[in-house]
């Protein structure tokens, strides 16, 4: 799949073992719904979402529990993970101390500069990177009052930046930024306001996107608009949801703009008048099939033979139906007429040759 964006130029902020930003592969991240506390809860989904493609894990810190779970948490772990602190700067003096790969945490919700003087110290002095986040939801009194008693993209940046200043007042430059809304539109207006304004990664996201149906749909379209421009270094999908299909679909968002490729891709026409096979469910069979494929393929299942290789004429292989019979193909090309019982296994013993390299493009 040939890479169609320029990306935005950022500096690069080292997380762990993972580079973000610059020229590095956009991340996907997602965060733990477990109590923190909860040692062994937590370390069973971060081996979910890693299984399923996660590259960051954020953890919520809200008490010093969760702090002191942190380095039993690293110990049984290696994806890198984020602690989401606000305004205690003991939870992140704490979880520094304990093996923390980065920080959540916006230095102006703590109000002593001493203490937040004391969490950059020891955050230099480990090269932790801080994410500065602020969401629409949250701002203070103040801010909106002088946008107008509304969350406003403006705001939004304003309130970002004052946070980055406190920092690099202090000489930290390892940052990152989030704006992050459940409107999608103001979400869009928010990064690309930022992106003119600071070299910084941005970690993407729409806020609370909701329910599966909705929140792919809300995260797509705001998250892929961004990219599409190049912005966006780092991509955590927000869904009312197990935080597995968080990873999924941030990977499927990243796959569709041929930022990245992860898994095989299914490529099947919409089907119509001319279809004389079952096209939904033998998609859907080799959907379920291709979930067990290891190998970047393009696979096209196709209603019928008058478009079908065609259509799918860069798909690696592909079927068409037919009356009675279909064909298979391979880069448009047809290889094989295969009787229509024998069309998803004929499809299937191509896959499984492509995935071990057996077949010669």
């Amino acid at each position: 799949m040939e890479q169609q964006f320029s990306r935005r130029r950022t500096r690069t902020v080292q997380l762990g073992t993972l580079a973000i930003g610059g020229d590095n592969p956009i991340t996907v991240q997602s965060m733990t719904t477990t109590k923190t506390s909860d040692v062994a809860a937590t370390v069973a989904q971060i081996a979910a979402l890693q299984q399923a493609g996660c590259e960051i894990v954020r953890l919520a810190i809200p008490d010093m529990a969760a702090a002191m779970a942190v380095s039993s948490i690293k110990e049984a772990t290696i994806v890198p993970l984020v602690a989401d602190i606000h305004f205690d700067y003991r939870l992140a003096l704490e979880v520094i101390s304990r093996g923390i790969d980065a920080l959540r945490l916006n230095p102006g919700n703590i109000r002593d500069s001493e203490q937040v003087r004391a969490v950059v110290r020891a955050a230099q002095a480990r090269r932790i990177p801080i994410r500065i986040g602020v969401n629409a939801g949250s701002l203070d009194r103040a801010m909106l009052e002088k946008h107008g008693g509304h969350a406003t993209a403006e705001a939004l940046v304003e309130s970002a930046l004052q946070h980055v200043r406190i920092l690099e007042q202090l000489d930290f430059h390892d940052i990152k930024i989030s704006l992050k809304a459940n409107d999608v539109p103001l979400t869009i207006k928010s990064y690309r306001l930022m992106a003119e304004q600071v070299d910084y990664p941005l970690h993407l996201g729409v806020t609370e996107a909701g329910t599966p149906r909705v929140g792919i749909i809300k995260s797509a379209v705001g998250i892929g608009a961004l990219l599409a421009e190049g912005i966006g270094d780092t991509v955590r999908v927000s869904l009312t949801a197990d935080p597995v299909e968080e990873v999924r679909v941030a990977r499927d968002i990243l796959q569709a703009l041929g930022l990245r490729r992860f898994t095989p891709i299914l490529v099947s026409c919409p089907t119509c008048g001319r279809c004389n096979i079952d096209l939904i469910a033998l998609a859907g069979k080799v959907e379920e099939r291709l979930q067990s494929i290891s190998r970047p393929m393009t696979v096209a299942v196709m209603g019928c033979v008058v478009n079908g290789p065609g259509e799918a004429r860069e798909a690696d292989i592909g079927i068409a139906g037919g009356k009675g019979e279909g064909i298979l193909f391979r880069k448009g090309e047809i290889i094989a007429k295969v009787a229509e019982e024998r069309l998803a296994d004929a499809l299937f013993e191509e896959m499984d040759r492509l995935d071990k390299g057996d077949l010669i493009k």
